[in-house]
């Protein structure tokens, strides 16, 4: 029997499009038996799965109902690890675990405005369901390193010791380096108010549940989150989600640089990322390396942190802090950190205990794409500010003793003579917004002041 010939057998015939071959593969796919495993172990962070054919970062969910979720994080001969994305509580060795094979899936765009999401991009600020349309893949390549445009062009902070001392660059990558309690989301709460940047992604990876309201509410406030994104994973979450809120942060960032935005993309902390890389990796059997780290803490730093920057069509600012351990800046994370990042802004708790805020030690604070974003003008008033504080802080000892002589050196006397002026350009309160053209045209001044100009 002949089949009458139709418009779309034609179509059929000139593109090699067959209109039924979806239905066919989709009706296929539904009629494929379901592979399903079972949990084989569960020991310490992880579990252990067979009968599941599944790939590293492939998601899975344990349970009759599909309970908790995990992802795949190393196969063996024998089956698949998997690190929880919830609390295992109930899961039992025996447990049915099923796989759908499908990417995790990031929710994008203007709708996440505003909004406060978990690691797995779902709500949780009590607003309803997200108003948005459009998903991507949470993999995301980094850009190649010939594609990337030269970072050129400022970008303000609201900080005037960072915006002038410190300048960062539309797609620099900047770390805030800090010991605990010395106002690293202070000043986090800052930028993200008083940034020019067109979309502000903030990452709170471990932080104490009680202080996410804080931050939200009192630190950042409704104008600051009507221009962000904040992805949240407290310090009781699965290591799993917290690895995954910095990825997810990264992946959202990256979908508004991809339409040619420039974006803020702050996470705190940097650190806490890296401890949740030790007890996966520990967790699946990693040796451990330096303080007990793992190798693959130390790669996955360097894929995170490469993934921000620029790219042909737009920018990714990124600010991290890192938590420096017992304040030794020189500990493993902090010195991995430094030598991936951009530049540094080193936070002294000497300052911070004195009401020094923002507690910026502006002479170990280094951008290493100022000299080229600033005018020749504005390098030399800044390079002035920066001899005239290395000479009050070389005389320092002097100083506290009464035995330095007026007139050994200018800059010393300009500095003791001018103390209160610097000070007051160095510090700023939480709800001063400064622009960064203020910001310059305070420090001319207050370099005519100490009368080199």
């Amino acid at each position: 029997m002949t089949l009458l010939q139709t418009p779309t057998d034609t179509a059929t015939r000139a593109t090699g499009w067959r209109p039924q071959a979806g239905r066919i593969r989709s009706a296929v796919a539904a009629a494929r038996p379901e592979r399903v495993g079972v949990v084989s172990s569960i020991v310490g962070l992880g579990l252990e799965v067979r009968g599941l054919n599944s790939a590293i970062g492939d998601l899975i969910t344990v349970g009759d109902d599909g309970d908790v979720d995990a992802e795949v994080v190393a196969t063996t001969r024998d089956g698949i690890r998997c690190m929880p994305l919830g609390r295992m509580t109930g899961i039992r060795v025996g447990a049915p675990v099923r796989s759908d094979g499908t990417p995790h899936l990031v929710p994008t765009g203007t709708g996440l405005f505003g909004r406060v999401i978990d690691g797995l991009g779902r709500p949780i600020d009590g607003k309803g369901p997200l108003d948005v349309d459009r998903f991507v893949a949470i993999d995301h390549d980094s850009p190649s390193a010939m594609a990337r445009s030269r970072i050129a062009t400022p970008l303000q902070l609201g900080v005037r010791v960072l915006d002038t001392l410190t300048t960062v660059g539309k797609g620099q990558r900047l770390g805030l380096f800090a010991g605990s309690g010395v106002g690293k989301s202070s000043l986090l709460s800052m930028i993200a108010r008083g940034t020019d940047a067109e979309v502000s992604v903030i990452a709170l990876v471990g932080e104490r549940g009680r202080e996410v309201r804080e931050f939200l509410e009192d630190d950042l406030g409704p104008e600051g989150l009507a221009r962000s994104i904040v992805v949240v994973s407290t310090s009781d979450e699965p290591a799993m989600m917290r690895l995954r809120a910095a990825f997810l942060a990264t992946r959202i960032a990256e979908s508004f640089r991809d339409d040619g935005a420039d974006v803020m993309l702050m996470m705190d902390s940097l650190t806490r990322v890296a401890m949740a890389q030790r007890e996966i990796g520990l967790s699946v059997g990693e040796p451990p390396a330096t303080r007990g780290y793992p190798p693959s803490t130390f790669s996955l730093l360097a894929r995170l942190l490469e993934r921000a920057g620029t790219d042909e069509t737009g920018s990714i600012t990124g600010i991290y802090t890192v938590l420096v351990d017992g304040d030794d800046h020189n500990e493993p994370i902090a010195d991995a950190a430094r030598s991936i990042l951009d530049g540094h802004v080193v936070l002294d708790r000497k300052l911070a205990v004195l009401g020094h805020f923002p507690s910026v030690d502006a002479l170990a604070s280094i951008s290493r794409v100022a000299s080229r974003v600033n005018s020749p003008e504005q390098n030399q008033i800044a390079g002035l500010l920066r001899r005239v504080l290395a000479a009050r802080r070389n005389a320092q000892d002097l100083l506290d003793v009464g035995a330095y002589r007026r007139g050994t050196n200018p800059l010393v006397d300009a500095a003791v003579d001018n103390e209160g002026a610097i000070n007051a350009f160095l510090q700023q309160r939480m709800d001063d917004q400064t622009s960064s053209r203020h910001a310059w045209d305070h420090l001319t001044t207050l370099t005519r002041t100490l009368g080199a100009l």
